[in-house]
């Protein structure tokens, strides 16, 4: 998994750490709109499209990929993967699948075919096995669109990775706008970091990233 334990003595962020994880510990969340078009009028699917769109966004930036070993160091994974959740309509339950991040679109979206043929109709909540600790969450809420998407976690704040949440697009001025919900840990990041990250995806969404999005690019 490749923590590379953080060197606090000399971590720039080591004070504003110390105070929002262990003082005020807290977290908070911030709701955008994406300009989607691009994927639905190139004919693309758009679970794995963002999936990998977000996943990139999140390997490009080090205090996204932040984590704990079980000495309870903290580090920086080299590598983070999505961990995504499947709606069961059957049950009105949703099953967690991971899928491995590759910086390859085809391949990332090959392997997220090969896991939801085998892993997409169990519906254990960990539907495929061994979660490796280098993941982060990404959810969707396909039937309603919002504004603010905020998770309450009662059990403290030292829970490290972001958490993704996307809900319906809709159509606003003939672009197809996707609400996406950043829910982070203060300690790891500020605005300005959550900002970039969201900067990073508008990139890669308008073709700054020249990520295959055209309908001749397959899926």
């Amino acid at each position: 998994m490749d923590l590379q334990p953080i060197q606090m003595d000399t971590w720039a962020r080591r004070e504003h750490f110390a105070h929002y994880f262990s003082q005020v510990p807290c977290g908070y969340s911030m709701t955008v709109k994406l300009d989607i078009t691009p994927i639905v009028e190139g004919g693309k699917k758009l679970y794995p499209t963002m999936l990998y769109l977000i996943a990139r966004a999140v390997n490009r930036y080090p205090e996204f990929r932040m984590g704990f070993d079980g000495d309870g160091t903290l580090g920086v994974y080299g590598t983070v993967h999505p961990c995504y959740t499947v709606f069961h309509k059957d049950s009105e339950t949703f099953s967690n699948i991971w899928t491995e991040y590759t910086e390859d679109y085809e391949a990332f979206c090959r392997a997220w075919r090969e896991d939801m043929e085998r892993y997409g109709d169990n519906h254990a909540m960990m539907a495929k096995p061994g979660v490796p600790d280098n993941t982060f969450p990404v959810s969707m809420v396909p039937w309603e669109s919002f504004d603010g998407f905020h998770l309450s976690l009662k059990n403290g704040y030292s829970y490290l990775p972001p958490i993704f949440t996307m809900g319906r697009y809709q159509r606003e001025g003939g672009r197809c706008m996707l609400p996406l919900s950043v829910q982070v840990n203060h300690a790891v990041c500020d605005g300005f970091h959550v900002c970039r990250l969201i900067a990073a995806l508008k990139e890669m969404l308008a073709g700054g990233e020249k990520i295959p999005l055209a309908k001749d690019a397959p899926v």
